[in-house]
């Protein structure tokens, strides 16, 4: 994984929280961490997340503004009216959150920045919980990404995934070994949670997600952190 400088899609979440610190422990030079404004209801939590974490590890944050992106889109993410609440995570649930070609369009910005600048690789939360759902964090789509940019690149950019194997839990228990101060993250897809004094809402997609992660893990008393 060991690489000379790369850019990180930093969303201030779990996934992508801890692939930094798994790249850094790897040996991986992390300069430039990238957020993306695509006019999602939590996108202001994502960017204090986002910020904070690199302060910590002091790299470069920038925030990438699509507004093009929220007019297109008919994701839950981007409308303030709609439930974000679901009985189950399946494939109904993973339409009702889907961005068009959005993890495509975050790579390929990413790439743009790596081709003009230097940087060696991309570093993408990507995970093997998610691919079950979501075809665009599969190992599938990053390995075609790297083909991709081979092509579209001068640099021939790769696309680092340090949790492509990992269930959520797994993450989570990595993040232990790894020391993360995980009270930064903010993985929650509704704007400041629903409750006073919580900071995530523990009904929305990846509330869930990260709940049962949590309670698998090795240390189930992380839940009071968040819910």
């Amino acid at each position: 994984m060991s690489s000379n400088r790369a850019v990180i899609l930093l969303s201030g979440g779990l996934d992508s929280l801890v692939s930094l610190a798994e790249a850094v422990n790897k040996g991986v030079s992390v300069s430039l961490a990238l957020t993306f404004d695509y006019g999602q209801r939590a996108v202001a939590d994502e960017i204090n997340a986002a910020r904070e974490i690199c302060k910590i590890y002091n790299i470069e944050h920038k925030v990438i503004k699509l507004p093009f992106l929220a007019e297109i889109s008919n994701s839950a993410l981007n409308k303030t009216e709609c439930n974000l609440e679901f009985d189950a995570l399946d494939k109904e649930s993973m339409k009702a959150v889907w961005v068009p070609n959005r993890n495509g369009l975050f790579l390929n910005i990413a790439a743009s920045f790596c081709d003009a600048e230097g940087y060696d690789c991309i570093i993408i939360g990507a995970n093997k919980e998610e691919a079950g759902t979501f075809s665009d964090n599969s190992k599938k789509f990053c390995n075609i990404a790297d083909e991709f940019f081979k092509y579209s690149t001068l640099n021939g950019v790769k696309v680092l995934t340090p949790l492509i194997e990992l269930e959520k839990y797994e993450i989570i228990n990595l993040a232990l070994h790894l020391r993360v101060n995980l009270g930064i993250l903010k993985s929650c897809y509704n704007a400041q949670g629903v409750l006073p004094g919580q900071n995530h809402c523990g009904v929305c997609e990846s509330c869930k997600r990260l709940k049962a992660a949590i309670l698998k893990s090795k240390n189930r008393d992380l839940i009071k952190l968040f819910f």
